[in-house]
């Protein structure tokens, strides 16, 4: 060691090279006419992305960054003729010979088939293609080993098979050449909703014919190329898709799938029932579309929950959902949210005292569930507990399961304080969010990511609980307001009334829940 004064020491360091090309697809609604999406990426040459076979491509009012946003519709429809559209770049956007990261939001509403999200052809196949496989039954990034017909295909695949439909996801694949000429080290790898999938696959490995060749034509979105001809169209929405002419890390990864604006997290709202407008044997969806006030339908299009057990909506004041705590709930079948990503519910409720004191101590009266594939647990749930005579808490909670049902996995987020006795007989917001992204530390000193959030109205609660779930769980079959699985049973009716309820894709922070959910006790 060498002593002497101080000295002051200044390092310049280059922030990471931008996207080369970013196609938000915003730039028409549907019936504009419109057919380019424009680049806006940040490195490079621009190639804006043209509609092709416009009777399968257009705009949709379904898109990843919320009202007023627009996606790349793609092929959705039952007539023959509208099922072989794609949209391409203006000129090769991608030089898959060197590393590059690319990355999209998709939305898939057929499984039936290969379905390509993103592709770069050559003169017989594709240098890569992101893609979901009907016979993986996964997401999958692959690399052919030449530019021939029958080429060896080399794959990263999804940890999870049977992603669910009518979901966003996002996904994003790297191929790392690591800088260098070496052809043997080079390696490909997927990210699912910012979580890499498996190691990373060595090309050489699995191909000794493998070479980093360059496809020389545009780049693709929804549709592949296979032995000269082009096929595998994408049936749904893609948006906010991103190229980048290097391999991304992880954390960049993270940070992209957060996909902020002004440097908040974005999110769409894909579900949205209302017991207000309600009336009969069902709870209504929202017949407002955020995107056009003046459309008489919610795009996403869900259909009702099912009342059941003497659930009805009615009320002396005005129209709610209201539950006896005892038998009455409402639901439906299957999914709304890809549940390995993130995602937000909140539910308006008004708790009934009376029936709620005549509960148990240790009664959970559930507001809203997704059961697991198993039926046993709830792979998410908002409830109200009874915490002891005269004391009731707001909680939020995740649950993990493995093949028979039982519990392998669990995290929770409690309020801070109890519920207050101006909180019974008025409405209030309560709302759970689960943020795939956010790092916690696992028992064993790694770091993990996924973590279980609570709001109370506009307010955060500061949960002592374990609020990171380590394993990440797809809810299956029933979504249920007033009841659900928890602890091996299904039940744990709610006591009281429930005006609204909603389901978002994306983590949202406390601005936008303070500026887009709590509202004025009514």
């Amino acid at each position: 060691m060498r002593w002497g004064p101080p000295a002051e020491f200044v390092l310049k360091v280059g922030l990471p090279a931008g996207p080369t090309g970013r196609w938000r697809f915003d730039d028409g609604r549907p019936g504009s006419g419109v057919t380019d999406a424009q680049d806006t990426g940040e490195v490079g040459t621009r190639h804006k992305a043209v509609l092709r076979d416009t009777a399968g491509t257009g705009w949709s009012t379904m898109a990843r960054r919320g009202a007023g946003d627009y996606s790349l519709w793609l092929n959705d429809s039952t007539d023959p003729a509208k099922q072989s559209g794609y949209a391409s770049t203006d000129g090769p956007a991608v030089n898959t010979q060197d590393s590059f990261t690319v990355s999209a939001w998709t939305y898939l509403t057929d499984a039936s088939a290969n379905r390509t999200v993103l592709s770069a052809p050559g003169d017989r196949g594709s240098a890569f293609t992101l893609y979901y496989s009907s016979t993986y039954k996964k997401w999958v990034f692959n690399r052919t080993d030449q530019d021939k017909d029958g080429p060896v295909y080399i794959r990263s695949v999804a940890d999870e098979a049977s992603p669910p439909l009518r979901v966003w996801t996002h996904l994003a694949a790297v191929f790392d050449a690591k800088k260098d000429a070496d052809k043997t080290n080079d390696t490909i790898q997927l990210y699912v909703n910012g979580k890499p999938q498996g190691d990373p696959v060595v090309l050489s490995d699995a191909a000794s014919t493998y070479t980093p060749w360059a496809a020389d034509r545009n780049l693709m979105f929804g549709v592949s190329k296979v032995g000269g001809a082009y096929g595998e169209y994408f049936r749904g929405r893609v948006d906010e898709v991103a190229v980048w002419q290097e391999a991304q890390q992880p954390e960049q990864i993270r940070e992209e799938y957060q996909l902020k604006m002004d440097d908040v997290p974005t999110n769409e709202l894909v579900a949205h029932w209302d017991a207000t407008i309600s009336s009969g044997t069902k709870v209504a969806e929202s017949s407002e579309d955020p995107d056009d006030p003046a459309s008489t339908s919610f795009p996403y299009q869900r259909g009702g929950l099912t009342l059941a057990g003497g659930a009805g909506v009615t009320g002396e004041d005005a129209t709610a959902l209201v539950l006896d705590g005892t038998s009455g709930y409402a639901s439906r079948s299957g999914l709304v949210v890809d549940e390995t990503g993130s995602f937000t519910v909140s539910a308006r409720v008004r708790l009934n005292r009376a029936l709620l004191q005549s509960k148990p101590d240790g009664y959970r009266g559930l507001v809203a569930a997704q059961a697991t594939p198993a039926g046993k647990e709830s792979s998410w749930a908002l409830w109200v507990e009874k915490v002891a005579d005269g004391v009731y808490q707001w909680k939020f909670g995740r649950t993990a399961v493995d093949s028979t049902g039982k519990m392998v996995d669990s995290a929770l987020a409690v309020a801070q304080e109890p519920v207050g006795d101006h909180e019974f007989g008025t409405w209030v917001d309560v709302t759970g969010v689960f943020d795939a992204v956010q790092p916690f530390s696992a028992g064993d000193g790694l770091e993990r990511f996924g973590v279980t959030k609570l709001y109370v109205g506009q307010f955060p609660q500061q949960s002592e609980e374990d609020d990171g779930l380590e394993a990440a769980q797809q809810g299956s079959g029933a979504l249920s307001v007033g009841r659900g699985s928890l602890l091996g049973t299904t039940g744990h009716y709610l006591p009281g009334d429930l005006a609204k309820f909603r389901v978002w894709s994306g983590a949202m922070p406390k601005e936008r829940v303070q500026s887009q959910i709590a509202e004025p006790s009514t």
